[in-house]
């Protein structure tokens, strides 16, 4: 008992460190869990770590978040699950609540100029996931098939429900294979514990009649955030278009620039981009001042990330038995490499936003620019495969640089 108590300890260490120094939104993310949690501490394997992301995005809400949670859940049941969403989501809920009681007062070019090295970088991290997630899942020619084709259809139509379709296509496919797979003799009959699913849908319907009858507004926002975190696939981008068409354009609660604003330093921050709703809550209860604005940021976070929780609580406690069974067992190999391909494809979409970066000219006879950003992405992806440095290291060192570089 005293050494699963220390091990959850450090765990919750180790997400805390996760929490300050993961950007890059859930791709980068699931690099530095692949690192600190997969390679460095062997938590879980990295087979088991993409079965969860793989869980985690076809269900609605934060994928990273889920993923994280579903893990504390796996080394230490309930209680541990319950402080490790507390520990990943604190710190950009904290920062995103200041940031939403000062927005007037920051000075978005020094945020910018602060940050500006951050993202090459995390692209990197990206880079570095794909490689090794590819390295250790891809061992058919069926795998490299599936590879491909997600990374290319999710290259080339964005849109949020095409990730959980690809993902249960690729299972599909690989699901006609399970005739080849030895029969497990004992399996444990199926048993599914329905409360979390009866408590989630029961929070939906409760907080909809409340804010209906009694109009107050911390009870609607809750309502309004806890609704989208039902609905959403596909994480903080997909989000982010649909609460700008409900509080800035339907409801006004803020205005367009300061959405935007707020959306920016997320993208800057670490730690989950679902924290951004604390922004909003912020500013929604900005007549009700400081106190009002509090819970504003608490009740919008609290909505947001408790329904994928609630769901991920679901299906994660019979998740090991439901692997017994040949069909889903099967369906890993493909749901796997169709993980790799979505990660494969987020690397080159995250780099397309970024600027060359030229910014330093080489002498020479006939001159050369140096394009920064691209050297920042290779160089971050081969000091993560020299694996001396901690992760955390290079995103520090590139926040140094953009406070000291001109």
């Amino acid at each position: 008992m005293h050494a699963k108590r220390v091990r959850g300890i450090i765990f919750l260490k180790d997400v805390a460190v996760l929490a300050l120094t993961a950007f890059g939104g859930p791709q980068a993310h699931t690099a530095m869990m692949l690192r600190l949690l997969v390679d460095k501490r062997r938590y879980l394997t990295s087979a088991e770590l993409l079965e969860l992301m793989a869980l985690c995005q076809v269900l609605p809400g934060p994928t990273s978040t889920q993923t994280i949670t579903a893990i504390g859940f796996r080394l230490g049941g309930p209680n541990l699950a319950y402080l490790t969403l507390l520990v990943w989501m604190l710190p950009a809920v904290c920062l995103m609540t200041i940031a939403g009681l000062s927005i007037n007062y920051l000075d978005k070019d020094l945020v910018a100029r602060l940050v500006r090295f951050v993202q090459p970088v995390a692209v990197g991290f990206v880079a570095y996931s794909a490689y090794k997630i590819a390295e250790k899942v891809i061992h058919t020619k069926t795998s490299v098939a599936l590879l491909v084709a997600s990374a290319l259809i999710a290259y080339f139509f964005q849109l949020p429900w095409v990730l959980p379709l690809l993902l249960l296509g690729g299972g599909l496919i690989t699901t006609f294979r399970y005739s080849k797979l030895p029969k497990v003799e004992e399996k444990e009959p199926l048993r599914v514990e329905w409360s979390n699913f009866v408590l989630w849908l029961g929070v939906a319907l409760v907080a909809a009649l409340l804010g209906h009858y009694t109009r107050l507004l911390p009870v609607r926002l809750f309502e309004n955030f806890y609704r989208n975190g039902s609905l959403v696939f596909g994480g903080g981008q997909v989000l982010a278009p649909l609460l700008y068409a409900e509080f800035v354009e339907f409801k006004a609660y803020l205005s367009s620039t300061e959405f935007l604003s707020g959306y920016g330093l997320t993208q800057a921050l670490p730690g989950p981009n679902f924290a951004f709703s604390s922004y909003i809550g912020a500013l929604a209860m900005r007549e009700y001042g400081i106190g009002g604005q509090l819970l504003g940021a608490f009740v919008a976070a609290a909505g947001i990330f408790m329904p994928g929780t609630l769901l991920i609580f679901f299906l994660i406690r019979f998740w090991d038995q439901l692997k017994q069974y040949r069909v889903v067992k099967a369906s890993l190999e493909g749901i796997n490499a169709v993980s790799a391909g979505l990660v494969v494809a987020a690397t080159f979409l995250l780099y397309h936003p970024l600027p060359d970066g030229i910014i330093w000219h080489l002498p020479g006879r006939y001159g050369v620019d140096l394009p920064l950003n691209p050297v920042l992405v290779g160089a971050t992806f081969l000091v993560l495969l020299w694996d001396r440095i901690p992760s955390y290291m290079l995103v520090l060192g590139s926040l140094l640089a953009g406070a000291l570089l001109p």
